[in-house]
């Protein structure tokens, strides 16, 4: 989503006004003709450490231009439990059923001011991704590599909690500018 202009209530170009609230004084975008306040909170995003076949399974999505593969994931849908809703996306992207789902923990996604809920899925079924996925690989534990922002830390932790060290690639940084 793009950043707010104008208020969704009254059309009002926003400003950054400062204000004080239970925490202090905050500088938010707002309205100044009715107040109005773009709070700007993470948006909760499900990730799964897809377990299939003894192996991981990690998917490239099509909007993305490089060759990167990683964890399932997907967002919320009102009225549903985080829980079930990695099993719906899941399903949705893979066709695979989890058998079980468990938490492996919440993180921190700054960047996209995101906060990640990442659960180890144990799935069956007959692979068929949906056309937000090219392609699939599937992975023996040990041949993991772990990115180091958001879902890559979840993927870590996974691997910990089995007895395996995490191996982290390097991160990728744009060619500097001349």
């Amino acid at each position: 989503m793009g950043e707010y202009r104008f208020c969704p209530q009254c059309a009002t170009a926003l400003a950054w006004i400062a204000q004080q609230e239970d925490g202090g004084e905050k500088q938010r975008l707002r309205c100044p003709a009715c107040n109005w306040t773009h709070w700007n909170n993470p948006t909760p995003v499900l990730a799964a450490v897809v377990q299939y076949q003894d192996r991981i399974l990690l998917a490239r999505n099509a909007a993305w231009t490089h060759k990167m593969y990683a964890l399932i994931t997907g967002f919320m849908e009102a009225g549903e439990t985080p829980q079930d809703g990695i099993v719906r996306e899941i399903e949705e992207e893979t066709s695979l059923r989890a058998l079980s789902v468990d938490l492996i923990g919440v993180y921190d996604f700054q960047r996209m001011n995101q906060v990640i809920i990442a659960y180890h899925a144990v799935c069956e079924g007959e692979v068929k991704l949906s056309p937000e996925l090219v392609d699939y690989r599937l992975f023996a534990y040990e041949q993991l590599r772990c990115w180091p922002a958001g879902t890559g830390y979840a993927l870590a932790d996974w691997l910990r909690s089995r007895g395996l060290e995490p191996q982290f690639m390097e991160p990728v940084r744009p060619p500097e500018e001349k």
